[in-house]
């Protein structure tokens, strides 16, 4: 149901008093999906099927960095299916399954902490029962703040989050990192299907006090954020995304496929199997034979064109699926949110905010830790 994928709503719910909750120990590597130098939630299979224009086929491996030199720090989506308001710290396969989808491909670039964090759940959202809303950010905070002290060593980092795990973020961002030392380590932050609000005609003001949006994939301290649309579907006038209540502000859409602005083709990895939530339906045919794709995700290059678009009042990311009836290739990506076999416009392409440009985002990071590098040397 569309109301799972709602992290905004979390926040209209009242927190329940979380500063009586014992914090978790993250010096326990169990609290960690991801961590590096071991096999864990971020070393599953990453293998991908590439199908051209013409149908034919070929394999993409996955090869990790060898001697990675900057962090990538990530917060998960609302996944769980825990029975509570809020999640236990027992990962499920439903976080492990976001890890593969959403952050195990960035080792290419860096290497990855991934804290397990009581979030809100799925079965609150559905069922519309408290959560704690501070819990999952004080669980973050907790792990960010372990991981400076123990892990850091006064290495770059880019903290990447989607809906939920964006949100948490955010907040992280705003409260704990802008105006003390580790502002100074913030390469890039990928605030990814959330809205950032920054000051109309502005990218600064909003959210941050002094963070802008990323404008060119050399800038760093900066940060990458939109909420993704079909080109030929934009927000509904009561979509939770793309668009701010707050007077003097938008939100905030920077087009990782093409920073300084226009229309570029994005580099997406689709799960070929399905999303990592309930919602998106069944996997896809990729070719007009219905020839099963059998590694875990699929690249189609080309098929999907990239936006940031402004449109009434609301600012996002516009998906243009690039089909050719001639060819024997797709000519559809999947990932609406639909209630049974009704379409949900409301939350647009949520599902795969960051399939549609996923080898951007791990490029990107690659290319701003450069440049965050070289202007510390």
């Amino acid at each position: 149901m569309f109301a799972v994928f709602a992290a905004t709503l979390a926040l209209a719910v009242p927190a329940q008093d979380a500063a009586a909750q014992p914090l978790p120990d993250y010096r326990e590597g169990a609290n960690w999906l991801c961590r590096p130098g071991r096999e864990d939630a971020c070393t599953q299979d990453l293998t991908a099927t590439v199908i051209a224009a013409d149908g034919s086929r070929r394999i993409e491996r996955f090869e990790p960095a060898a001697d990675p030199a900057f962090d990538c720090f990530y917060v998960y989506p609302t996944v769980s299916n825990d029975p509570g308001g809020n999640s236990d710290l027992t990962p499920g396969d439903e976080e492990r399954r976001v890890i593969q989808v959403q952050a195990a491909r960035f080792r290419a670039q860096c290497r990855v902490f991934a804290p397990v964090y009581r979030q809100g759940t799925l079965t609150a959202l559905r069922m519309n029962r408290p959560r704690d809303r501070e819990m999952g950010y004080r669980d973050v905070k907790a792990a960010w703040e372990d991981y400076l002290v123990h892990d850091n060593g006064g290495r770059g980092v880019v903290l990447i989050g989607h809906s939920q795990g964006a949100y948490v973020l955010t907040q992280l961002l705003a409260r704990d990192i802008e105006g003390s030392p580790a502002a100074d380590r913030l390469i890039s932050a990928m605030l990814i299907g959330a809205n950032v609000p920054v000051a109309e005609g502005s990218d600064t003001g909003g959210a941050f006090r002094e963070t802008p949006l990323c404008r060119s994939a050399d800038a760093y301290g900066c940060v990458v954020t939109y909420v993704t649309f079909r080109a030929e579907a934009p927000p509904p006038e009561d979509s939770r995304f793309g668009a701010t209540e707050t007077t003097g502000t938008r939100v905030g859409c920077t087009n990782p496929a093409a920073l300084a602005g226009g229309k570029a083709v994005g580099d997406a990895y689709f799960s070929a199997a399905s999303s990592f939530v309930e919602g998106m339906g069944e996997a896809s045919a990729w070719t007009s034979d219905g020839a099963p794709v059998e590694t875990p995700f699929v690249k189609v290059p080309g098929l999907v064109s990239l936006e940031c678009v402004a449109r009434g009042r609301f600012d996002y990311l516009a998906a243009s699926v690039n089909a050719d009836p001639a060819d024997p290739r797709a000519d559809d990506i999947p990932g609406d949110v639909r209630i049974g076999s009704n379409l949900v416009p409301q939350w647009g392409l949520h599902l795969i905010d960051m399939n549609v440009a996923m080898g951007d985002l791990v490029a990107l990071a690659g290319r701003q830790a450069e440049s965050w590098g070289a202007a510390r040397n």
